[in-house]
């Protein structure tokens, strides 16, 4: 798909590539949300959390240390959560929340049914590929599943419990405290549920620990981007919430 050189390039510089990666994650964030308003965040859970279990299965070497593709694309999660929480309120970011969990189960469910069906001879590569990256346990199913849904509706909560006990001051002091947080919960979590038993608690911990380093630079990194996002106006933008408004003051 790229041209040789610039996959020559990258090839020799995967740091460069990782750091390029999350910057086209947040500019996608906010391409959406300036075009669609929140309707946008809302996409951007929800393909988030898809593309990050697909890809979280390739593990690359990024700064010296192992880490999953996945953690970008999840961490960006947070980023699209947290501008749902400051430009609309708790309500909202909660509704993202249940609805990439949502998502996720209706993706795991209907995979999972596809995988019954017995493949025609020309298919068997494509059937082998997709078991491959759906064939999941129920173990890696809940544990990862219960980790977005705890460590999510944790960000929300101390988003606002912070912005409250600010008085609306300090944006990034909630954005990335209320990350970093969450983001140990949902390591700690995912560690103890999926890895351990698995291997041993210590490679566990080891494991979580690199995966935690790298979502806690994700979120500093992604705080200027969210005093960016929080200067637009794009509530013109929401136009199904105008829409039902307007409706309600003809009746």
């Amino acid at each position: 798909m790229f041209p040789s050189s610039i996959a020559d390039f990258f090839a020799n510089h995967q740091d460069t590539l990782w750091l390029a990666t999350i910057t086209i994650d947040l500019m996608v964030t906010l391409t959406l949300y300036r075009m669609f308003g929140k309707v946008g965040l809302y996409g951007v859970v929800v393909l988030n959390i898809m593309l990050s279990n697909l890809q979280g299965p390739k593990l690359t070497i990024i700064f010296g240390m192992p880490t999953s593709l996945g953690v970008i694309l999840y961490s960006g999660i947070y980023f699209a959560t947290d501008l749902l929480s400051e430009r609309y309120g708790k309500r909202e970011a909660s509704y993202a929340v249940l609805l990439g969990f949502t998502s996720s189960l209706i993706v795991v469910a209907i995979m999972t049914i596809s995988l019954l069906f017995i493949p025609a001879e020309k298919s068997q590569t494509v059937h082998n590929a997709l078991d491959l990256l759906f064939g999941f346990t129920p173990r890696f199913v809940f544990g990862s599943l219960f980790a977005y849904l705890i460590s999510q509706s944790c960000d929300v909560w101390i988003f606002h419990y912070l912005k409250q006990k600010t008085q609306g001051r300090h944006l990034w002091l909630r954005n990335n405290l209320s990350t970093l947080i969450s983001q140990a919960l949902d390591t700690v979590i995912y560690s103890l549920v999926v890895w351990w038993g698995i291997v041993d608690l210590d490679t566990a911990i080891q494991l979580g620990l690199a995966k935690y380093l790298f979502k806690f630079f994700i979120a500093l990194f992604d705080t200027p981007f969210i005093y960016w996002a929080r200067c637009w106006n794009v509530k013109r933008l929401d136009w199904h919430e105008s829409n039902h408004n307007s409706t309600k003051r003809r009746f």
